[in-house]
């Protein structure tokens, strides 16, 4: 097992008596060695970093959510899916628990997965992202991974001194710099509200695209997933990762951050899916969501809907 614990009794739900009617619970079994290519979930039981943050903690309830609220979602898939387990973080040593989720995360590529991680705070974007990378160091490439990040948040915070939910996308730049390689980042439904000059000027240096949250309407969406397809083709492999809080706070409550604007599920899911079909997906992951503040489960199915959204496919 490539997690800390994994337990399928989580898998639980509504069974029809009509033929053909599967549902994610009848139909998602333990991933193991040399299984056949599909989704893997896996979860980053974890909300060490926005401890740190100073956020609203509870996030590290979001794998197990996100897994109840996705059991009875019918099942439309013709590959399979696979549950890797949860990595934890039970002792405040998130970087540790980083590093366990980057070496399973880079287990599940070489086996011909395509890994979406159920978090957490939004400190699984560095583990994520190390995954990634040290998959492709194992080929002797030098890839061009692109970033697409959902969120209200940069997440660019400094890192030199404490390392937190704000601080992956901060702490991926660096580790870029360092590897030589390109830092493509998409920030994609900014809050300028809740997001300091500092942050913009630090994206700016970065050379971050940017598209904030009062920007994304029905009459931009083609412009802006004409944006993101180009942005995904111009990359080796893309790594798409979803702050549960770029949605607005009616639609998600249960998240460390609510937003007040946010931008609609009905506007984001378009993107989603222009990214989805892309052809360069490879890593996807879903942070923030926090049961302990969520209303009638309305995130948690917020976030299971991306998630049956992301594999509505025959890519993978």
């Amino acid at each position: 097992m490539i997690a800390d614990r994994l337990n399928m009794d989580t898998w639980a739900g509504r069974v029809d008596p009509e033929p053909d009617s599967a549902r994610w619970h009848q139909c998602i079994q333990p991933w193991a060695e040399a299984a056949a290519p599909g989704v893997a979930l896996l979860g980053f039981a974890c909300d060490e970093g926005v401890r740190r943050n100073q956020g609203r903690t509870g996030a590290a309830g979001g794998p197990l959510a996100m897994r109840k609220a996705l059991a009875s979602l019918a099942w439309h898939r013709a590959a399979p899916a696979w549950d890797a387990g949860d990595i934890h973080c039970e002792d405040g040593d998130l970087e540790a628990a980083q590093q366990r989720l980057a070496a399973a995360v880079s287990r599940l590529l070489s086996d011909g997965q395509l890994p979406i991680v159920l978090g957490g705070g939004h400190e699984v974007a560095f583990g994520s992202w190390s995954g990634l990378a040290r998959h492709f160091e194992g080929q002797g490439a030098a890839p061009r991974i692109g970033i697409v990040n959902f969120d209200a948040h940069f997440d660019l915070r400094d890192h030199a001194t404490v390392r937190s939910s704000g601080t992956p996308f901060s702490q991926i730049a660096e580790q870029c710099r360092q590897r030589g390689w390109t830092f493509d980042y998409a920030c994609i439904g900014v809050s300028r509200a809740s997001n300091t000059r500092a942050l913009f000027q630090r994206a700016a240096e970065l050379g971050v695209l940017v598209r904030e949250d009062h920007e994304i309407r029905e009459s931009t969406l083609q412009v802006i997933g004409d944006e993101l397809h180009y942005f995904a083709l111009r990359c080796d492999a893309l790594y798409l990762t979803i702050d549960i809080d770029v949605l607005p706070a009616s639609e998600a409550p249960g998240v460390s951050a609510p937003a007040a604007r946010g931008v609609p599920i009905h506007l984001l899911e378009p993107l989603v899916q222009r990214l989805r079909d892309s052809g360069r997906l490879r890593l996807v992951d879903l942070a923030e969501l926090n049961p302990s503040f969520d209303i009638d489960n309305h995130t948690a199915k917020a976030a299971a809907r991306l998630i049956h959204t992301l594999t509505l496919t025959t890519h993978y």
